[in-house]
Parts: structure tokens; C-alpha cells; sequence
């Protein structure tokens, strides 16, 4: 895995294999953050990361400027490694362990960019679970964004 863009542009991260894990890919990212920096300024954003897994997303965010990154992720060894990155590229990532749909009916917090990125298991009605919650809570701003990556058997369409 490697950050693509920013002040730590190139550097190469090695995951742990204890991690389960699963990161996006470059060229996804790539195209991801495109669209993100033709419609906001990095540095006036507000993100969380939801199901931070090796925190790959979080990093992008953070190399390109910014400041104010929430991840959030049940696996100890997957915060724990979040954590050591982030402290050897001097982010300043606030690391939360915690189940995604507790941490959004506790969080108090408004988001410019929501992204999540859940376990291939989950299904659409999960997905739409975590959405309706950030809209119930009103956890993402008026001009935010809710980024959900998921695989080709998923339909986020309402019927």
C-alpha cells in the first residue's frame, strides 16, 4: 500500500498479515480523491473514516492536508497499527475502537466526507443502516459527502 498524493506522496506502508484487511486500491484511490479535490479544500475538511482497517484512506486524507481525521475501527490490531503510522508520519488522527453503528449513535460531531468501507459480508440492508443513521444524528454536513465502497453484489439504490 502507498500514499499517491500529498506531502508523503510514495511512501510505502507494509500491513501487518494479522490485519484483516482488505485496502483500496491505488488506482481506485486515485480516482476517489480526483473528484474529492475538484469539489472541497483538503484543508477545510472534516472526515471520518468508518471501518478504518489499516487506515489507508485516513492517510490519503492526511498526506494531502487534513487536519481533522476521525478512524474508526473494532479490531485492536487494526487501531494499533493506525496508530503507529500515524504517529511515524506525524498525523494527528484521532484513533476511536469502537463498533461503527455504536460510534455513530454516540458521535456528536458533523462530517464534511463520511467514508466507509465494510467487510464484503455485510449486506445492503447494513449498509442502509449505517447511512439512516448518519442522517438521523445529522452527522454530515449540508455540503458533505458519503463515501461507501463496497462489492458489485451491492446496490445502495432504494427501491
Amino acid at each position: 500500500m502507498r500514499i499517491i498524493s500529498g506531502k508523503n506522496r510514495g511512501k510505502k506502508i507494509s500491513i501487518p498479515k494479522n490485519l484483516p484487511v482488505r485496502p483500496t486500491t491505488d488506482q481506485s484511490k486515485e480516482a476517489l480523491f480526483n473528484i474529492i479535490n475538484n469539489n472541497y479544500y483538503f484543508e477545510d475538511l472534516k472526515v471520518l473514516d468508518l471501518f478504518s482497517g489499516s487506515g489507508n484512506i485516513s492517510y490519503e486524507f492526511a498526506s494531502r492536508g487534513v487536519k481533522d481525521i476521525s478512524c474508526v475501527d473494532n479490531n485492536s490490531n487494526c487501531v494499533r497499527f493506525i496508530k503507529k503510522i500515524s504517529e511515524d508520519l506525524n498525523f494527528n488522527l484521532k484513533i476511536t475502537k469502537s463498533d461503527a453503528l455504536k460510534y455513530l449513535k454516540n458521535c456528536l460531531e458533523q462530517f464534511n466526507i463520511i467514508f466507509f468501507d465494510p467487510p464484503y459480508i455485510f449486506k445492503n440492508e447494513e449498509y442502509f443502516k449505517i447511512i439512516d443513521l448518519i442522517f438521523e444524528r445529522n452527522l454530515l454536513n449540508s455540503d458533505g459527502l458519503i463515501i461507501a465502497e463496497h462489492s458489485k453484489q451491492i446496490s445502495l439504490k432504494k427501491t
